[in-house]
């Protein structure tokens, strides 16, 4: 995959990703990760030179077939705040995503990323039980460096549109470039 070492270098760089990454594997749950924001930002950030980055909250994102109620999504935020109550915990089991997403059930979190929104938010690392960084990202890492934003083929493109508009990232990434398309040939 092209920029994962670059990523993962990024990623080990940074104190607070990384303390955020042990905190959240040493919770012990099925297929976890962070996902989405943090990690995009963080990309952004650095291509922009952008010293003082701008956090909302941080994705937790695991696949538990056994508990897919929101309470216990709830629970997990309580024990993430407990630990550090300044961030804003956003955890999401992604086996139960496909309800609210009205799509067929997902059977892992990297296929539950593959019909999140946009190519550069569709990422996702862990730390693992040896303190190495692992990756997913089921469209690459391209798209996110080249500071490229586009629907994953999976997700709407009328709502890919209203939140483009709603999320306004070009006013604070001013290098970003819309793609409002998706084709196969953009993973090579």
């Amino acid at each position: 995959m092209e920029y994962k070492e670059e990523f993962i270098r990024l990623l080990t760089k940074d104190p607070y990703i990384l303390e955020t990454l042990a905190m959240v594997r040493d919770l012990n749950l099925n297929d976890c990760w962070i996902g989405a924001g943090l990690l995009r930002n963080k990309i952004w950030d650095v291509l922009h030179e952008i010293k003082t980055p701008q956090q909302n909250d941080i994705d937790v994102v695991f696949f538990d077939t056994n508990d897919i109620t929101e309470v216990r999504e709830k629970e997990i935020e309580l024990q993430l705040a407990a630990i550090n109550p300044k961030v804003k915990w956003s955890v999401k089991n992604q086996a139960r995503m496909h309800i609210r997403n009205h799509h067929s059930q997902y059977n892992s979190t990297e296929d539950a990323l593959s019909y999140w929104p946009e190519t550069a938010t569709a990422i996702a690392a862990r730390l693992n039980s040896n303190d190495e960084i692992e990756v997913l990202a089921p469209y690459g890492l391209n798209d996110v460096f080249q500071l490229i934003i586009r629907p994953t083929p999976n997700f709407n493109p009328a709502v890919f549109q209203k939140r483009m508009k709603e999320k306004q990232w070009e006013k604070q990434w001013k290098l970003l470039k819309l793609y409002p398309t998706f084709s196969d040939s953009d993973l090579q």
